[in-house]
């Protein structure tokens, strides 16, 4: 009997003991600033991991299907705060390609909503990327060699603020008259309107990667002399016509980001100098937050392409404004994430290929980092 009472003792002792050592691991944990919440506005955003937006090329006439939801859903489920739909065209001449997903009819939203209800179910925050493709729409999807699809060949009619080519083997665009940049404002309005109504919280302006609007914003590819051209002040005017219009319609508690090409990596080009102006501006305008990536408006542009690369351009603008800013670019490793929020350099991180390879990518950060995330009941079995 007494070795019993011996036992119960050494049990006694022993729960103690792990009780006092969980509660000094609780006092001196301290949560991955990876995994900080952040909200913006009206949403709540569980940590600081979002979905960039990757172009499938899987849609017909624009319209989201099973490929989609598992795509993006995955993500979601993966962990991830933010799951952002690929570029989503807000007009059928917006396309880059005819696979292309799409939000310029009322039709296309039911099948958006599947989408957005299963992100939400799980945890995340479901946004839309709008875009207009300008002078780089009508091609062909990678897979069959993505070159240009000439008008004769099934293709249309591609436009842009100047009548520039992208390549010398390409057919040059139309130049936007005034009636075309009304359009293009408005279809972005009124694919803001479907958005709502498919149920996204959070929409980023496409102004980035030598699509219209990023077009518009470098003198390499605008060089017209009307109120849209010229001066930094005037090639700027597009994008904020387009801000201002789907702030408009826009739910006010709901964030709204833009991405841009913090430089074109050329000289005479954008530079990050004018990204930091330019992210004051939109700032005051009522964007939240800033996703900065490079380059894709010249062809052929050498870019010091390393991990990390462009995490440089979020740090100098919000430094610079104070505005949120998003880092992109070779970002792979749960640690390399951590540190750029943790060093002030940005206050979100978008993966895009490491997210491809591993759509579990938050789980697999949270592990590698020490952090308790919260697993799909039905994936619980294989938790750490």
């Amino acid at each position: 009997m007494e070795r019993f009472g011996h036992a119960k003792v050494f049990i006694a002792q022993t729960k103690t003991a792990c009780y006092k050592l969980v509660l000094k691991l609780k006092k001196n944990y301290k949560m991955p600033h990876l995994f900080s919440p952040l909200t913006i506005r009206g949403t709540e955003f569980k940590n600081r991991i979002a979905v960039s937006p990757m172009c499938q090329y899987s849609s017909t006439d624009g319209f989201a299907n099973n490929w989609h939801l598992v795509h993006l859903g995955s993500m979601a489920a993966g962990g991830a705060a933010l799951v952002m739909t690929e570029a989503t065209a807000v007009s059928p001449e917006g396309r880059i390609s005819p696979g292309d997903l799409g939000i310029w009819k009322d039709e296309h939203i039911a099948e958006l909503e599947k989408i957005t209800t299963f992100i939400h179910e799980h945890g995340a925050i479901p946004g839309i990327q709008l875009a207009h493709a300008g002078r780089k729409a009508s091609h062909e999807v990678p897979w069959t060699g993505g070159k240009q699809i000439p008008l004769l060949a099934g293709g249309w009619q591609t436009v842009a603020p100047s009548a520039i080519a992208f390549t010398d083997a390409e057919e040059k665009p139309l130049e936007l008259d005034e009636q075309g940049i009304a359009k293009v404002i408005e279809d972005f309005k009124q694919a803001t309107f479907r958005a709502i109504k498919a149920g996204f919280k959070v929409i980023e302006l496409h102004a980035a990667h030598g699509y219209l609007i990023n077009e518009f914003l470098s003198p390499l590819s605008n060089q017209r002399t009307d109120e849209y051209g010229g001066s930094f002040e005037n090639r700027i005017r597009l994008l904020l016509e387009i801000t201002d219009s789907v702030r408009e319609a826009w739910p006010a508690e709901n964030p709204l980001f833009v991405r841009i090409s913090a430089t074109d990596w050329t000289p005479g080009g954008w530079t990050g100098e004018d990204s930091v102006k330019l992210a004051g501006i939109l700032k005051d305008r009522g964007i939240d937050l800033v996703d900065c990536s490079t380059g894709g408006n010249v062809a052929g542009a050498k870019i010091p392409v390393e991990p990390g690369y462009q995490v440089q351009f979020a740090e100098s603008v919000r430094k610079e404004t104070g505005i949120l800013t998003g880092a992109v670019g070779m970002i792979t490793e749960p640690k390399q994430a951590d540190n750029i929020i943790q060093n002030g350099q940005a206050d979100m991180v978008l993966l895009a290929r490491e997210m491809l390879r591993d759509p579990h990518f938050a789980l697999r950060a949270a592990h590698v980092l020490g952090h308790e995330a919260k697993w799909p009941l039905q994936y619980e079995r294989a938790k750490w």
